[in-house]
């Protein structure tokens, strides 16, 4: 029997506000423990939540850039439940009205271009976080994160394949950053996925059993989860065992899922108008006016860089694929307007020296500007371009600028043409079966000649004023 695997997601992603999202408590990542709560977030008799309007801004921002609908009315829901990480047992939410619908996202599974379907997505408080502590076998609650604003976008069951979610999973993360509502730090959990899966045949009329794995913070472990569930349910099925419904977590050292608890329908959690938080109605203006200060998202910058730069399709998407990389791109054109010669230093030097843990792009030591200045100066042959390598180590070892380096190590190349004209003749003299061979024809000749001048010329001339000086006397 062949079985089919149908999949749908929610992603929870944190948004960037300063404060929290019912309440003024800070919503930075961190913190010791318990030290960012007040008596709002933390559920305390008496208490009475805020809405945080940059936070409605933000999934205004995340439904625009993912082609949902935007209702003009939407309103607050209680969502009733006890667990250890909500201390005030239940959860500001959105159920029949949430403010995103109908949306969609484009993606690149295999080779395919496949359109994802989005059902809502939906404002609310993020909960606690559980820290198990395996030696003791006890387990703590960090209150911290109570209260953090997330969107949870949640799609339609239009996957098949571990390979599609994690395409779709990418691009998700990418244009929230784009967007500036979420910073997609998965390491962190401003990111995480729940993943519902379910096997059939592929012609059935009725899916099949779901089993939701939680709490998915890597796009690694998105996948290896998914293939993992997809063999277990089809060894119980295979086997006449029935799939129950259920809630699952992904354990990362065996690479298996494993049982959490059975999983809730809807009407478990009670859902009820929050008497706390009035509805919103948006204006037409005000919907235009947060869509207009969405910044250029990827997929467009990309088709510029390809048309309008020249760059390679494979260098673009190299560059639109980290927004810090795409942004410092941006920013160094404008000092200096060769994009060709910055994206490739970027993607070839800078890139190598982050992959090598020598670089943090969240942290260089210098702007985009004094990047682009070290080009300019390669590019108009005034240092070797292996010494620019070096001037760029320099760079992110000291924070010193270009120039500088070039002064304090002597990197500039003097254009002394008068000792370029004395060497390339004592070379050529040396070498007479070479230029015999070159004036016969024999081009590849020219290629060591010039190799020998290079080496001996190093800073005193330019490799172009080399090669005119050279090839003028060859022909001579």
């Amino acid at each position: 029997m062949k079985l089919y695997p149908t999949i749908g997601l929610e992603i929870h992603a944190e948004l960037l506000t300063e404060s929290k999202v019912f309440c003024t408590c800070s919503a930075e990542f961190g913190g010791d423990p318990n030290s960012r709560c007040c008596p709002v977030c933390s559920g305390l008799p008496g208490t009475l939540p805020v809405l945080n309007q940059k936070a409605v801004e933000y999934i205004i921002k995340a439904g625009y850039v993912m082609n949902c609908d935007i209702s003009r009315f939407t309103k607050w829901d209680r969502k009733n439940y006890f667990y250890p990480d909500l201390p005030k047992a239940y959860q500001i939410s959105q159920m029949p009205r949430p403010v995103c619908l109908d949306g969609y996202v484009d993606i690149v599974s295999d080779g395919e271009e496949k359109r994802i379907r989005i059902n809502r997505i939906h404002l609310e408080e993020d909960a606690g976080k559980l820290i198990h502590d395996e030696r003791t076998k006890q387990t703590l609650a960090d209150y911290n994160r109570c209260g953090i604003p997330l969107i949870e976008i949640v799609t339609e069951p239009d996957f098949h394949s571990a390979a599609d979610v994690t395409a779709f999973v990418e691009k998700i993360r990418l244009l929230l950053q784009y967007a500036g509502v979420c910073d997609g730090r998965m390491e962190q959990g401003s990111l995480r996925c729940d993943v519902n899966i379910s096997l059939a045949e592929k012609d059935a009329k009725e899916l099949g059993t779901r089993a939701e794995i939680k709490n998915l913070n890597s796009v690694r472990a998105i996948g290896r989860a998914i293939e993992y569930e997809i063999y277990r349910q089809s060894e119980l099925i295979e086997s006449g065992v029935k799939v129950i419904q259920e809630t699952r977590r992904f354990v990362d050292g065996s690479g298996e899922t494993v049982t959490m608890r059975s999983k809730e329908d809807a009407q478990d959690y009670r859902y009820f108008p929050d008497p706390d938080i009035p509805p919103i109605i948006f204006t037409e203006e005000e919907i235009r006016g947060i869509a207009s200060s969405v910044p250029e998202m990827p997929e467009s910058r990309k088709a510029r860089y390809v048309k309008e730069y020249g760059i390679a399709e494979k260098d673009a998407d190299s560059l639109i694929n980290n927004k810090l990389v795409c942004f410092f791109f941006e920013e160094a054109i404008k000092a200096y307007n060769s994009p060709k010669s910055i994206a490739a230093f970027i993607l070839v030097e800078l890139m190598r020296r982050i992959n090598l843990g020598e670089a943090d792009m969240n942290d260089l030591p210098f702007e985009a500007k004094d990047f682009a200045r070290l080009v300019e100066i390669m590019d108009g042959n005034k240092i070797n371009r292996s010494h620019g390598k070096n001037v760029l180590r320099s760079m992110l070892e000291s924070g010193k600028k270009a120039d500088e380096v070039c002064d304090e190590e002597s990197l500039w190349i003097k254009e002394d043409l008068g000792q370029a004209e004395e060497v390339i003749d004592k070379i050529l003299a040396d070498n007479p079966k070479a230029v015999e061979q070159y004036r016969n024809g024999e081009q590849k000749v020219f290629g060591f000649l010039m190799g020998q001048a290079n080496r001996q010329l190093k800073g005193a001339a330019s490799p172009n004023a080399i090669k005119e000086i050279l090839e003028g006397k060859l022909k001579n």
